[in-house]
Protein backbone atom coordinates (compact mmCIF):
# COMPACT_ATOMS: atom_id res chain seq x y z
CA UNK A 1 0.00 0.00 0.00
CA UNK A 2 1.07 3.07 -0.74
CA UNK A 3 0.16 6.64 -0.01
CA UNK A 4 -0.55 9.56 -2.44
CA UNK A 5 2.71 12.19 -1.97
CA UNK A 6 2.74 14.58 0.89
CA UNK A 7 -0.32 12.31 2.61
CA UNK A 8 -0.11 9.66 5.62
CA UNK A 9 -1.46 6.66 4.74
CA UNK A 10 -3.92 4.96 7.63
CA UNK A 11 -4.59 1.68 8.49
CA UNK A 12 -8.50 0.98 9.83
CA UNK A 13 -9.37 -2.36 11.24
CA UNK A 14 -12.51 -2.65 12.72
CA UNK A 15 -15.31 -5.35 12.23
CA UNK A 16 -17.92 -2.61 12.75
CA UNK A 17 -18.86 -0.93 9.12
CA UNK A 18 -20.28 2.26 10.80
CA UNK A 19 -17.03 2.48 12.76
CA UNK A 20 -15.18 2.05 10.06
CA UNK A 21 -16.61 4.69 7.61
CA UNK A 22 -16.45 7.17 10.38
CA UNK A 23 -13.33 6.89 11.09
CA UNK A 24 -12.33 6.85 7.85
CA UNK A 25 -14.46 9.73 6.95
CA UNK A 26 -12.87 12.37 9.11
CA UNK A 27 -9.26 11.19 8.78
CA UNK A 28 -9.58 12.03 5.34
CA UNK A 29 -10.87 15.05 6.10
CA UNK A 30 -8.05 15.70 8.43
CA UNK A 31 -5.66 15.21 5.94
CA UNK A 32 -5.02 11.66 5.78
CA UNK A 33 -5.28 9.20 3.26
CA UNK A 34 -7.23 5.51 4.77
CA UNK A 35 -7.21 2.00 3.88
CA UNK A 36 -10.24 -0.11 5.51
CA UNK A 37 -10.37 -3.72 6.56
CA UNK A 38 -13.00 -5.63 8.17
CA UNK A 39 -10.55 -7.89 10.42
CA UNK A 40 -6.78 -8.28 11.79
CA UNK A 41 -6.58 -11.25 9.48
CA UNK A 42 -7.03 -8.99 6.32
CA UNK A 43 -5.01 -6.09 7.60
CA UNK A 44 -2.20 -8.52 8.32
CA UNK A 45 -2.03 -9.36 4.33
CA UNK A 46 -1.30 -5.87 3.01
CA UNK A 47 1.22 -5.08 6.28
CA UNK A 48 5.27 -5.69 5.45
CA UNK A 49 8.18 -3.71 6.33
CA UNK A 50 7.61 -1.46 3.61
CA UNK A 51 4.56 0.04 5.10
CA UNK A 52 5.14 3.73 4.92
CA UNK A 53 1.93 4.41 7.53
CA UNK A 54 -0.13 3.75 10.76
CA UNK A 55 -2.39 1.34 11.88
CA UNK A 56 -5.65 2.12 14.13
CA UNK A 57 -7.48 -0.74 14.90
CA UNK A 58 -10.71 -1.92 17.55
CA UNK A 59 -8.98 -3.97 20.30
CA UNK A 60 -13.04 -6.31 20.13
CA UNK A 61 -12.84 -7.90 17.06
CA UNK A 62 -14.08 -11.65 16.07
CA UNK A 63 -11.32 -13.92 15.51
CA UNK A 64 -8.15 -12.17 16.42
CA UNK A 65 -8.66 -9.53 18.11
CA UNK A 66 -6.46 -5.82 18.49
CA UNK A 67 -4.42 -7.40 21.03
CA UNK A 68 -3.32 -10.35 19.06
CA UNK A 69 -2.88 -7.66 15.62
CA UNK A 70 -0.73 -5.95 17.74
CA UNK A 71 1.80 -8.85 18.72
CA UNK A 72 1.81 -9.84 14.95
CA UNK A 73 2.29 -6.45 13.90
CA UNK A 74 5.43 -6.84 16.60
CA UNK A 75 6.53 -9.31 14.78
CA UNK A 76 6.44 -7.77 11.30
CA UNK A 77 8.09 -4.00 12.06
CA UNK A 78 8.15 -3.57 15.73
CA UNK A 79 8.68 0.66 14.70
CA UNK A 80 5.02 0.25 13.18
CA UNK A 81 2.77 2.60 15.36
CA UNK A 82 -0.53 1.00 16.40
CA UNK A 83 -3.28 2.77 18.03
CA UNK A 84 -6.03 1.02 19.49
CA UNK A 85 -9.52 2.00 20.08
CA UNK A 86 -11.04 0.41 23.19
CA UNK A 87 -14.37 0.13 24.97
CA UNK A 88 -14.11 1.82 28.67
CA UNK A 89 -13.96 -1.80 30.33
CA UNK A 90 -10.76 -2.45 27.72
CA UNK A 91 -8.36 0.52 29.38
CA UNK A 92 -6.65 -2.19 31.39
CA UNK A 93 -5.82 -4.08 28.39
CA UNK A 94 -4.77 -0.59 26.17
CA UNK A 95 -2.72 -0.32 29.28
CA UNK A 96 -0.82 -3.50 28.66
CA UNK A 97 -0.81 -2.92 25.00
CA UNK A 98 1.14 0.43 25.86
CA UNK A 99 3.99 -1.69 27.34
CA UNK A 100 3.58 -4.45 24.56
CA UNK A 101 4.33 -1.77 21.87
CA UNK A 102 1.49 -0.31 21.39
CA UNK A 103 2.08 3.63 19.86
CA UNK A 104 -1.08 4.37 22.39
CA UNK A 105 -4.94 4.18 22.34
CA UNK A 106 -8.30 6.26 22.70
CA UNK A 107 -11.20 4.94 24.90
CA UNK A 108 -14.87 5.42 23.16
CA UNK A 109 -16.37 7.39 22.59
CA UNK A 110 -13.50 9.54 21.66
CA UNK A 111 -13.00 12.85 20.36
CA UNK A 112 -12.28 12.82 16.54
CA UNK A 113 -9.92 15.35 17.27
CA UNK A 114 -7.86 13.49 19.79
CA UNK A 115 -7.91 10.72 17.33
CA UNK A 116 -6.39 12.99 14.53
CA UNK A 117 -3.80 13.91 16.82
CA UNK A 118 -2.24 10.86 17.84
CA UNK A 119 -2.48 9.62 14.30
CA UNK A 120 -0.56 12.75 13.25
CA UNK A 121 2.25 11.99 15.49
CA UNK A 122 2.22 8.30 14.91
CA UNK A 123 2.43 9.31 11.34
CA UNK A 124 5.52 11.70 11.75
CA UNK A 125 7.33 9.34 13.80
CA UNK A 126 6.92 6.70 10.98
CA UNK A 127 8.16 8.81 8.73
CA UNK A 128 10.99 9.55 10.51
CA UNK A 129 11.66 5.91 10.75
CA UNK A 130 11.19 5.05 6.86
CA UNK A 131 13.22 8.27 6.49
CA UNK A 132 16.43 6.77 8.70
CA UNK A 133 16.16 3.12 7.20
CA UNK A 134 16.25 4.85 3.75
CA UNK A 135 19.58 6.86 5.11
CA UNK A 136 21.08 3.61 6.54
CA UNK A 137 20.59 1.62 3.27
CA UNK A 138 22.20 4.56 1.15
CA UNK A 139 25.06 4.82 3.51
CA UNK A 140 25.98 0.93 3.93
CA UNK A 141 26.41 1.25 0.05
CA UNK A 142 29.89 2.51 -0.46
CA UNK A 143 29.50 3.23 -4.03
CA UNK A 144 25.97 5.42 -3.01
CA UNK A 145 27.79 7.20 -0.64
CA UNK A 146 30.94 7.97 -2.35
CA UNK A 147 28.95 9.45 -5.57
CA UNK A 148 27.58 11.38 -2.54
CA UNK A 149 31.19 13.36 -2.69
CA UNK A 150 30.42 15.54 -5.36
CA UNK A 151 33.38 17.43 -7.55
CA UNK A 152 36.11 17.20 -9.57
CA UNK A 153 38.48 19.34 -7.97
CA UNK A 154 42.18 18.02 -6.90
CA UNK A 155 41.32 18.20 -2.97
CA UNK A 156 38.14 16.30 -3.51
CA UNK A 157 39.64 13.82 -6.18
CA UNK A 158 42.65 13.09 -3.28
CA UNK A 159 39.55 12.92 -0.42
CA UNK A 160 38.33 10.28 -2.48
CA UNK A 161 41.31 8.48 -3.08
CA UNK A 162 42.45 8.64 0.65
CA UNK A 163 39.04 7.21 2.01
CA UNK A 164 39.61 4.30 0.23
CA UNK A 165 42.85 3.84 1.07
CA UNK A 166 41.89 3.82 4.82
CA UNK A 167 38.77 2.57 4.44
CA UNK A 168 40.93 -0.69 3.79
CA UNK A 169 42.88 -0.46 6.42
CA UNK A 170 41.70 -1.27 10.12
CA UNK A 171 43.24 1.28 12.37
CA UNK A 172 41.18 4.06 14.39
CA UNK A 173 41.06 6.90 12.39
CA UNK A 174 40.94 10.83 13.54
CA UNK A 175 38.23 12.59 10.81
CA UNK A 176 39.13 16.49 11.21
CA UNK A 177 37.81 19.55 9.14
CA UNK A 178 36.11 23.00 10.13
CA UNK A 179 32.66 22.68 11.08
CA UNK A 180 29.93 21.50 7.95
CA UNK A 181 32.45 19.99 5.96
CA UNK A 182 30.84 17.16 5.82
CA UNK A 183 32.52 14.66 7.90
CA UNK A 184 29.77 12.58 9.14
CA UNK A 185 29.73 11.57 5.33
CA UNK A 186 33.14 10.87 5.56
CA UNK A 187 32.58 8.31 8.74
CA UNK A 188 29.78 6.30 6.37
CA UNK A 189 32.11 6.11 3.57
CA UNK A 190 34.70 4.64 5.52
CA UNK A 191 32.53 2.31 6.96
CA UNK A 192 30.67 1.27 3.88
CA UNK A 193 33.71 1.02 1.83
CA UNK A 194 35.63 -1.13 4.59
CA UNK A 195 35.18 -5.01 5.39
CA UNK A 196 33.54 -3.96 8.36
CA UNK A 197 30.49 -2.45 6.65
CA UNK A 198 28.13 -5.41 7.46
CA UNK A 199 28.64 -4.93 10.65
CA UNK A 200 27.28 -1.95 13.01
CA UNK A 201 27.67 1.37 12.58
CA UNK A 202 27.42 3.23 15.95
CA UNK A 203 27.63 7.00 16.03
CA UNK A 204 27.52 9.00 19.31
CA UNK A 205 27.81 13.06 19.52
CA UNK A 206 30.48 13.58 22.82
CA UNK A 207 29.53 17.13 23.11
CA UNK A 208 25.24 16.79 23.14
CA UNK A 209 25.28 14.26 26.25
CA UNK A 210 26.02 15.42 29.79
CA UNK A 211 29.28 14.02 30.71
CA UNK A 212 28.55 11.18 33.16
CA UNK A 213 25.42 10.05 31.09
CA UNK A 214 28.02 9.38 28.59
CA UNK A 215 30.05 7.18 30.26
CA UNK A 216 27.38 5.09 30.67
CA UNK A 217 26.21 4.98 27.59
CA UNK A 218 29.71 3.94 26.08
CA UNK A 219 30.96 1.82 28.44
CA UNK A 220 27.60 0.71 30.51
CA UNK A 221 26.90 1.48 33.95
CA UNK A 222 24.12 3.41 36.40
CA UNK A 223 21.96 5.46 34.05
CA UNK A 224 22.25 3.25 31.12
CA UNK A 225 19.56 0.66 31.07
CA UNK A 226 20.62 -0.44 27.39
CA UNK A 227 23.51 -1.94 26.06
CA UNK A 228 26.52 -0.25 25.88
CA UNK A 229 27.82 1.68 22.48
CA UNK A 230 31.09 0.13 22.76
CA UNK A 231 28.99 -3.50 22.97
CA UNK A 232 26.36 -2.56 20.66
CA UNK A 233 29.70 -1.89 17.86
CA UNK A 234 31.27 -4.77 18.78
CA UNK A 235 33.01 -6.47 15.23
CA UNK A 236 31.92 -2.68 13.27
CA UNK A 237 32.73 0.45 13.92
CA UNK A 238 32.32 3.31 16.76
CA UNK A 239 31.95 7.16 15.36
CA UNK A 240 32.31 9.90 18.20
CA UNK A 241 31.75 12.97 16.77
CA UNK A 242 32.99 15.95 18.88
CA UNK A 243 35.64 13.71 20.39
CA UNK A 244 37.60 16.53 22.15
CA UNK A 245 34.18 17.11 24.32
CA UNK A 246 34.95 13.48 26.08
CA UNK A 247 35.53 14.19 30.13
CA UNK A 248 38.80 12.88 31.81
CA UNK A 249 37.11 9.92 33.47
CA UNK A 250 35.81 8.57 29.58
CA UNK A 251 39.27 9.50 28.20
CA UNK A 252 40.67 6.89 30.47
CA UNK A 253 37.94 4.08 29.62
CA UNK A 254 38.17 4.51 25.82
CA UNK A 255 42.16 4.12 26.82
CA UNK A 256 41.16 1.40 28.46
CA UNK A 257 38.91 -0.17 25.78
CA UNK A 258 41.04 0.68 22.46
CA UNK A 259 43.97 -1.19 24.32
CA UNK A 260 41.58 -4.06 24.99
CA UNK A 261 40.93 -4.12 21.28
CA UNK A 262 44.65 -5.69 21.18
CA UNK A 263 44.44 -9.25 20.75
CA UNK A 264 48.32 -9.49 22.03
CA UNK A 265 47.54 -6.99 25.50
CA UNK A 266 45.94 -9.15 28.62
CA UNK A 267 42.47 -7.39 29.51
CA UNK A 268 42.68 -4.67 32.44
CA UNK A 269 41.27 -5.43 35.69
CA UNK A 270 37.86 -3.55 34.48
CA UNK A 271 37.68 -4.84 31.15
CA UNK A 272 37.45 -8.70 31.15
CA UNK A 273 37.47 -9.32 27.80
CA UNK A 274 38.49 -7.97 24.43
CA UNK A 275 36.80 -5.58 22.09
CA UNK A 276 36.72 -6.09 18.10
CA UNK A 277 35.73 -2.35 16.78
CA UNK A 278 37.16 0.46 15.02
CA UNK A 279 36.59 4.03 16.07
CA UNK A 280 36.40 6.84 14.42
CA UNK A 281 36.92 10.06 15.66
CA UNK A 282 35.66 13.24 14.89
CA UNK A 283 36.65 16.67 15.06
CA UNK A 284 36.81 20.40 14.40
CA UNK A 285 38.89 21.31 17.17
CA UNK A 286 41.90 18.84 17.16
CA UNK A 287 44.97 18.65 14.42
CA UNK A 288 47.39 16.02 12.67
CA UNK A 289 49.85 16.81 15.68
CA UNK A 290 49.30 16.23 19.39
CA UNK A 291 46.88 18.84 20.77
CA UNK A 292 48.81 22.03 22.07
CA UNK A 293 45.41 22.58 24.45
CA UNK A 294 44.72 20.25 27.00
CA UNK A 295 41.32 18.73 25.50
CA UNK A 296 42.30 15.49 25.10
CA UNK A 297 45.27 13.54 26.89
CA UNK A 298 48.47 12.52 24.10
CA UNK A 299 48.63 8.83 24.81
CA UNK A 300 44.55 8.69 23.87
CA UNK A 301 45.16 11.50 21.02
CA UNK A 302 48.28 8.90 19.76
CA UNK A 303 45.44 5.74 19.71
CA UNK A 304 42.84 7.69 18.16
CA UNK A 305 44.63 9.16 15.31
CA UNK A 306 46.52 6.08 14.07
CA UNK A 307 45.31 7.33 10.64
CA UNK A 308 44.27 10.68 9.48
CA UNK A 309 41.42 11.84 7.00
CA UNK A 310 41.73 15.80 6.58
CA UNK A 311 38.20 16.83 5.16
CA UNK A 312 38.96 20.18 2.65
CA UNK A 313 37.03 23.37 3.14
CA UNK A 314 34.61 24.28 0.56
CA UNK A 315 36.84 27.41 0.16
CA UNK A 316 39.39 25.15 -1.29
CA UNK A 317 37.42 23.21 -3.64
CA UNK A 318 36.98 25.92 -6.14
CA UNK A 319 34.86 25.06 -9.49
CA UNK A 320 32.90 22.10 -7.16
CA UNK A 321 31.54 24.93 -5.57
CA UNK A 322 28.95 25.41 -8.23
CA UNK A 323 28.81 21.52 -9.05
CA UNK A 324 27.54 21.60 -5.45
CA UNK A 325 25.30 24.85 -5.51
CA UNK A 326 23.26 23.46 -8.88
CA UNK A 327 22.95 20.09 -7.08
CA UNK A 328 21.74 21.79 -3.99
CA UNK A 329 19.50 24.07 -6.13
CA UNK A 330 18.04 20.72 -8.14
CA UNK A 331 17.12 18.98 -5.11
CA UNK A 332 15.64 21.96 -3.50
CA UNK A 333 13.33 23.01 -6.84
CA UNK A 334 12.11 19.48 -6.86
CA UNK A 335 10.79 19.96 -3.35
CA UNK A 336 9.14 22.89 -3.70
CA UNK A 337 8.01 22.68 -7.24
CA UNK A 338 10.01 24.79 -9.08
CA UNK A 339 12.65 25.56 -11.59
CA UNK A 340 16.56 25.51 -10.41
CA UNK A 341 17.67 29.33 -10.50
CA UNK A 342 20.14 29.88 -12.87
CA UNK A 343 23.71 31.52 -12.55
CA UNK A 344 25.20 33.62 -14.40
CA UNK A 345 28.83 34.58 -14.65
CA UNK A 346 28.76 37.57 -11.75
CA UNK A 347 27.04 34.75 -9.41
CA UNK A 348 29.58 32.16 -9.91
CA UNK A 349 32.67 34.19 -9.45
CA UNK A 350 31.04 35.43 -6.11
CA UNK A 351 30.16 32.02 -4.99
CA UNK A 352 33.90 30.72 -6.47
CA UNK A 353 35.71 33.51 -4.50
CA UNK A 354 33.46 33.73 -1.05
CA UNK A 355 35.33 32.19 1.77
CA UNK A 356 32.08 29.98 3.02
CA UNK A 357 32.67 29.93 7.18
CA UNK A 358 29.97 27.48 7.59
CA UNK A 359 31.06 25.30 4.19
CA UNK A 360 28.74 22.79 2.97
CA UNK A 361 25.90 23.61 5.13
CA UNK A 362 26.34 27.19 4.86
CA UNK A 363 26.29 26.24 0.81
CA UNK A 364 22.98 24.55 1.43
CA UNK A 365 21.52 26.96 2.94
CA UNK A 366 22.31 29.66 0.77
CA UNK A 367 20.61 27.30 -2.24
CA UNK A 368 17.22 26.70 -0.56
CA UNK A 369 17.05 31.06 -0.01
CA UNK A 370 18.33 31.36 -3.64
CA UNK A 371 15.34 28.57 -4.96
CA UNK A 372 12.66 30.44 -2.75
CA UNK A 373 14.11 33.83 -4.23
CA UNK A 374 14.00 32.44 -7.91
CA UNK A 375 9.97 30.78 -7.30
CA UNK A 376 9.01 34.57 -6.37
CA UNK A 377 10.44 35.41 -9.69
CA UNK A 378 13.37 37.30 -8.17
CA UNK A 379 16.90 36.77 -8.67
CA UNK A 380 19.89 38.42 -6.73
CA UNK A 381 22.65 35.63 -5.53
CA UNK A 382 24.65 38.23 -4.87
CA UNK A 383 22.87 39.61 -2.00
CA UNK A 384 21.77 36.67 -0.17
CA UNK A 385 25.87 36.27 -0.03
CA UNK A 386 25.71 39.35 1.75
CA UNK A 387 22.50 38.72 3.96
CA UNK A 388 25.27 35.80 4.96
CA UNK A 389 27.59 38.35 6.19
CA UNK A 390 30.41 38.01 3.18
CA UNK A 391 31.75 41.58 2.08
CA UNK A 392 30.00 43.43 -0.81
CA UNK A 393 31.17 40.49 -3.62
CA UNK A 394 32.59 41.54 -6.86
CA UNK A 395 33.98 40.16 -10.01
CA UNK A 396 37.54 41.03 -8.77
CA UNK A 397 39.91 37.42 -10.22
CA UNK A 398 41.64 36.05 -6.87
CA UNK A 399 45.28 36.66 -7.59
CA UNK A 400 46.40 33.87 -6.39
CA UNK A 401 44.40 31.40 -8.95
CA UNK A 402 45.50 31.42 -12.19
CA UNK A 403 42.45 33.10 -14.84
CA UNK A 404 42.56 29.75 -16.83
CA UNK A 405 40.63 28.11 -13.72
CA UNK A 406 37.69 31.04 -13.32
CA UNK A 407 37.37 30.61 -17.14
CA UNK A 408 37.31 26.62 -16.90
CA UNK A 409 34.96 27.20 -14.12
CA UNK A 410 32.52 29.26 -15.73
CA UNK A 411 32.72 27.65 -18.91
CA UNK A 412 31.43 24.54 -17.29
CA UNK A 413 28.40 26.26 -15.52
CA UNK A 414 27.26 27.66 -18.74
CA UNK A 415 27.39 24.16 -20.43
CA UNK A 416 25.96 22.48 -17.59
CA UNK A 417 23.03 25.27 -17.05
CA UNK A 418 22.42 24.84 -20.96
CA UNK A 419 22.42 21.21 -20.73
CA UNK A 420 19.70 21.45 -17.95
CA UNK A 421 17.41 24.22 -19.85
CA UNK A 422 17.40 21.98 -22.63
CA UNK A 423 16.95 18.53 -20.91
CA UNK A 424 20.25 17.31 -22.69
CA UNK A 425 19.55 18.01 -26.44
CA UNK A 426 23.23 18.67 -27.52
CA UNK A 427 21.68 20.26 -30.49
CA UNK A 428 19.74 22.79 -28.45
CA UNK A 429 22.62 23.73 -26.22
CA UNK A 430 24.95 24.10 -29.64
CA UNK A 431 22.00 26.59 -30.66
CA UNK A 432 22.39 28.50 -27.33
CA UNK A 433 25.99 28.44 -27.05
CA UNK A 434 26.84 29.06 -30.52
CA UNK A 435 29.29 26.11 -30.49
CA UNK A 436 30.11 23.38 -33.13
CA UNK A 437 29.08 19.60 -31.87
CA UNK A 438 32.69 18.56 -32.02
CA UNK A 439 33.92 21.41 -29.49
CA UNK A 440 30.60 21.17 -27.41
CA UNK A 441 31.98 17.24 -27.43
CA UNK A 442 35.06 18.10 -25.85
CA UNK A 443 34.00 20.46 -23.83
CA UNK A 444 31.99 18.22 -22.62
CA UNK A 445 34.12 15.37 -21.92
CA UNK A 446 36.65 17.90 -20.07
CA UNK A 447 34.37 18.95 -17.55
CA UNK A 448 32.95 14.89 -16.96
CA UNK A 449 29.63 16.01 -18.67
CA UNK A 450 26.98 13.95 -19.88
CA UNK A 451 23.85 14.36 -21.73
CA UNK A 452 21.85 11.66 -19.83
CA UNK A 453 22.34 13.56 -16.02
CA UNK A 454 20.23 16.00 -18.04
CA UNK A 455 17.27 13.71 -19.72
Amino acid sequence: MTATPGKALVAIVDDEADMRESVAQWLQLSGFETTSFDSAEAALKALSPAFAGVVVSDIRMPGMDGMALLRRVQTIDPALPVILMTGHGDVPMAVEAMRIGAFDFVEKPFEPDRLADLVQKASEARARTVETRALRREMSDGAVVMRRLMGRSPAIEKLRETILDVAQADGNVLVIGETGTGKSLIVAALHACGPRAARPLVTVNCASVAAETLEAMLFGGEGWPEKPLVDQAEGGTLCLEDVEALSPAAQARLLETLNATDPNAAPSAASTRLHSLRVVSVSSRLGTSAPGETVMRDDLYFRLAGLVVEVPPLRARGEDILTLFSAFSVQFAEEYGCEPPTLNAVDAANLVQAPWPGNIRQLINLAERAVLQARRGEHNISALLIDDGFQAPVIALDAEKPLKDHVDAFEKMLIEHALRRNQGSVSAVMAELALPRRTLNEKMAKYGLSRGDYL
